[in-house]
């Protein structure tokens, strides 16, 4: 906020004129160079000296000379000029059609499988030159390399599965729970399981994010059980093929399910009581939030998966 109400008198004009004044140490060249009268750069002066309590130029032989408080104004008013720009710069939208554009993304399968197949639609159908690179989400989100720049957005799960930041935004994206899948030659008969039928059949485990806990074994550990995993895929798509023929579980999110398990092959059932559900999440850093690029790459994201919620 302004410390006196007579600041408010000023304009960009006037401290234009400042700055011109002060360089050229000329009226007429000021005038000129700004494409103004003389009598407006008179003007100009005038109001300056009086919210400023200063004549701020003294007119010589020699031209225009700063007095001691215009020369200790000079650089304040340069910085302010400065920003302004900045403002404007920033402010200018980014087209992703003016010109190739690669985006760097860290996420876990879960978000390949579901979200950016319908990000690369979007863009292909508005024939955008986008590449977008996804890196492996591992066991922390990658902080530095989103501060540095070099990641552009991590997407993880919540909530609290990874270290928080505080100068991290965070945007929740979709929320899910669990189901548990079967060979339709071994699904149980009951609608939901029971958590002791659950822990007595052999599991398969996909790991399509790095870590060293998961969701379903952290929340059997508070039960004070634990259960028989046979196997440990690196994508939901094997997982799936592993059960295949066996009495196997595979827990999978719902939404995965969904997509992938062909109900011609595999039944489900609803896991056991109990365990919670979890939410995909969007982090950028505080430096990224205002850059225009980052907004409308953010924009898509959410974009894609409010689709997700309406098909």
């Amino acid at each position: 906020m302004l410390n006196s109400n007579v600041l408010r008198k000023l304009d960009m004009q006037d401290l234009m004129v400042f700055v011109a004044v002060y360089e050229q140490n000329s009226v007429s060249g000021v005038s000129e160079t700004l494409c103004v009268s003389q009598s407006t750069v008179s003007y100009c002066l005038k109001k300056l000296r009086a919210v400023f309590d200063d004549e701020l130029f003294i007119n010589t032989r020699t031209g225009m000379r700063p007095t001691y408080k215009a020369d200790g104004m000079y650089p304040h008013v340069l910085k302010i000029l400065d920003s302004i720009n900045l403002c404007h710069a920033s402010a200018s939208a980014f087209d992703p059609t003016l010109q190739p554009t690669v985006f760097n993304l860290c996420a876990p399968e879960y978000f390949e499988q579901l979200v950016l197949p319908r990000l690369l639609k979007r863009f292909a159908c508005a024939e955008l030159a986008v590449v977008v690179n996804v890196h492996k989400l591992e066991t922390d989100i990658p902080a530095q390399a989103l501060r540095d720049g070099s990641l552009d957005l991590a997407i993880g799960f919540g909530p609290d599965f990874h270290r928080s930041h505080a100068d991290f935004k965070v945007r929740t994206l979709l929320e899910d729970d669990f189901v548990c899948v079967f060979d339709k030659g071994a699904t149980p008969s009951q609608p939901r399981l029971s958590l002791q039928t659950f822990i007595e059949r052999r599991h398969v485990f996909p790991t399509p994010w790095t870590s060293t806990s998961n969701m379903v074994d952290g929340w059997l550990a508070q039960q004070t059980r634990q259960r028989q995993i046979v196997a440990r895929a690196n994508s939901y798509g094997a997982a799936l093929k592993m059960i295949s023929g066996t009495d196997f579980i595979l827990t999978l999110p719902r939404r995965i399910q969904q997509l992938l398990a062909d109900d011609t092959v595999f039944e489900r059932c609803e896991a056991p009581n109990g365990l919670p559900g979890f939410t995909l999440d969007m982090q950028w850093s505080q430096g990224a939030d205002q850059d225009s690029a980052n907004i409308w790459l953010r924009e898509q994201v959410i974009a894609a998966c409010a689709e997700l919620d309406t098909t």
